[in-house]
């Protein structure tokens, strides 16, 4: 994945925006110097003259920058072993402007040197000032760093008013409610205003967190924190007959291919058995729309979890019939940038920790999108008509290679240099490139922009 455009531009935007902050710090400095120095009166050759020396100050305080290397070095990242450059630049640009003072005393050159006190504090306040608004930007950039700057590409937002019209006023149950992707669904959803969500998840603090979420946020709409395991069908029978649901968003799963594919048994009991089961308990108390939260590795899937996935795929749409009073349907979608289990999450901890950071193979591709782009698209197939599997198109693979450059980058450091990236291989399981065929061939392309129904056979 090469640098797009728009981030080379930010590049140069970033350092131009860093050359005018250094001019505006030293521009202060020397004023301060020079007020210090004259006790607040104008020096005898006037504020014009200071103006006009301030010039040969800031080219020598910044060559000085450049030739001490402080402009080789990430803004957003400034360690106490990196200040010495600083007060070497302080300290040369001293050396410099008292020499040309020493040099070149006569009074026709006092609007081009200043004199040496002058000099003195002013390196002194600089040094101070270009240090202390880096240590600021570090901090302002650590807080401002987004995951979908990771996409190199604009984040397409979603309208709501599809998901709106088709949950407003209806009962919504969401399994693996405290999930990155359930979460989620769980936030869309109370936008578009339903009657009552129903958020089913069996881990308790993530259920928690939710749950705590909705609450701070003040939601209006009614809500039910339910601690339910999806395998546990007598107590999702309870959930199903008391509630009656009229749409089913079933996020729970188990998503991690090397832990599926170390416990095919539990695999194929969550992902595959347990979605059986609720979509019949769906059929049988007359759920309009079940929906399925899949993957791109249920395409030719070579793993445990790719199979658990297409064959829970295969199990609810057997049940779509004419006349049934459910309509089922499957969305399947790739990775979702900074989800609990991504490589984004560990990555950052990697570098956080200056650890290496682990790639399984150089060539490895994944397709990414942020998980408000999901949801989104999720919820507008979910309230489309066709008894089918739809496939998101989620524009072109990241090679997570670059995925992992950028993100050291992004931290401030050099890949490579800084800290290092190690190739792991490919973990039993694992594509090289993962499947998400949106051509003519293999799909149909919906009157929904990035909507399409997989062919099945």
């Amino acid at each position: 994945m090469t640098r797009s455009a728009e981030a080379w531009a930010k590049f140069l935007a970033t350092r131009i925006v860093g050359l005018v902050a250094d001019a505006a710090v030293l521009a202060v400095a020397y004023w301060g110097a020079v007020v210090l120095r004259f006790d607040f009166h104008a020096p005898r050759w006037g504020w014009r003259g200071v103006a006009l020396s301030f010039v040969t100050v800031a080219v020598v305080q910044i060559v000085a920058l450049i030739a001490c290397g402080c402009y080789r070095m990430a803004w957003r990242r400034l360690s106490r072993s990196d200040l010495p450059r600083y007060f070497l630049a302080a300290v040369a640009a001293c050396a410099v402007l008292t020499a040309l003072r020493y040099l070149t005393p006569m009074d026709e050159f006092l609007h081009v040197r200043p004199p040496y006190s002058v000099t003195l504090i002013t390196s002194l306040l600089a040094a101070l000032g270009l240090v202390g608004w880096r240590i600021a930007w570090s901090a302002y950039a650590a807080s401002r760093v987004r995951v979908d700057d990771l996409l190199e590409r604009s984040v397409r937002r979603m309208d709501g008013t599809i998901a709106a019209r088709f949950l407003r006023g209806k009962t919504v149950l969401v399994t693996g409610a405290g999930g990155s992707i359930g979460s989620e669904i769980v936030r869309q959803v109370v936008r578009a205003g339903p009657k009552l969500v129903l958020m089913v998840e069996r881990g308790e603090n993530a259920l928690y967190e939710i749950d705590r979420e909705l609450r701070q946020n003040g939601v209006t709409v009614p809500f039910k924190a339910l601690m339910v395991d999806i395998n546990d069908r007598e107590r999702m029978e309870d959930v199903m007959s008391f509630y009656r649901p009229d749409v089913l968003l079933h996020a729970a799963a188990y998503k991690h291919v090397p832990m599926v594919e170390q416990n095919p048994r539990e695999g194929a009991r969550n992902n595959t058995e347990a979605t059986r089961s609720i979509a019949e308990l769906a059929l049988k108390y007359r759920v309009a729309r079940f929906v399925l939260i899949s993957t791109d590795k249920a395409v030719n899937p070579v793993s445990v979890m790719g199979r658990t996935k297409l064959a829970a795929e295969r199990a609810i749409l057997a049940l779509n019939a004419d006349d049934a009073p459910t309509s089922f349907c499957a969305v399947r979608f790739g990775n979702v940038l900074g989800s609990s289990g991504s490589v984004v999450p560990l990555f950052r901890e990697q570098i956080a920790n200056h650890r290496p950071v682990t790639v399984t193979h150089p060539d490895m591709k994944r397709y990414f999108m942020m998980v408000e782009e999901a949801v989104g698209l999720v919820l507008q197939a979910a309230s489309r008509d066709e008894k089918a599997v739809y496939t998101l198109d989620m524009g072109e693979p990241v090679r997570i290679l670059d995925l992992a450059e950028d993100m050291i980058r992004q931290a401030g450091y050099k890949p490579y240099v800084d800290v290092p990236i190690v190739f792991t291989g490919i973990r039993p399981g694992e594509k090289l490139f993962e499947e998400l065929d949106i051509s003519e061939k293999s799909a149909y392309k919906t009157d929904m922009a990035r909507i399409y129904v997989t062919k099945t056979s």
